[in-house]
């Protein structure tokens, strides 16, 4: 890239560590923000450092938030009773589009990956078990992917959790809607066959 200028070879290396983003994007990224005008770079590296400084982790769920609890954790009318057990953050987001999940979270932060070194005291697993001890929980929802380590996370903390006399669910599995059979992966339909319903 030694044929850029040295900002501009900085913005693009800087911007390429971003998730998903590719040589060729950073570039097209790079290009468009020095052709922005003042005010609106500015805008943005504003934005940016605000949300790195003010965004801090809920003390009662571990979600982000700009407060001391976020906005589920401090709304009363929320089921009090209940705790869906995510990944990470993004996850709530993908829940509460669906307005039918009217409990409370618990962020991971992670998955048990014992190939990449994370174990349960890498994620938020004790506090999960601390907020169920505190409180009076009747059911946890493992909602963590469906992934090799997701599967490994929800099965060890159930573990955990179904000796205190509280309810342990796990989000059903299957074929998503508008899929075709054949295009299905052999996990997906295991899933699916195991977790059919009467109709």
């Amino acid at each position: 890239m030694g044929y850029y200028p040295k900002a501009l070879e900085r913005l693009v290396l800087e911007l390429g560590k971003l998730p998903g983003i590719g040589e060729k994007t950073a570039q097209r990224l790079a290009f468009h923000i020095i052709n922005l005008p003042e005010e609106e770079i500015i805008g943005l590296s504003e934005a940016l450092i605000t949300a790195k400084t003010k965004i801090v982790l809920c003390k009662k769920c571990f979600s982000i938030t700009d407060k001391e609890l976020c906005d589920i954790c401090g709304n009363p009318n929320r089921d009090q009773k209940t705790i869906c057990v995510v990944q990470n953050s993004r996850d709530i987001f993908a829940v509460e589009k669906t307005r039918e999940y009217k409990g409370l979270y618990h962020v991971l932060h992670g998955a048990i990956s014992p190939l990449e070194g994370i174990g349960p005291q890498d994620i938020k697993a004790r506090e999960l078990l601390l907020r169920i001890g505190e409180n009076d929980i009747e059911e946890v929802i493992m909602a963590t992917n469906a992934t090799v380590e997701g599967e490994a996370t929800a099965m060890y903390l159930g573990n955990l959790i179904t000796p205190l006399g509280v309810k342990v669910t796990r989000l059903a599995k299957g074929i998503p809607i508008g899929a075709d059979l054949e295009y299905t992966d052999e996990i997906t339909l295991i899933k699916a066959f195991e977790g059919r319903n009467i109709i």
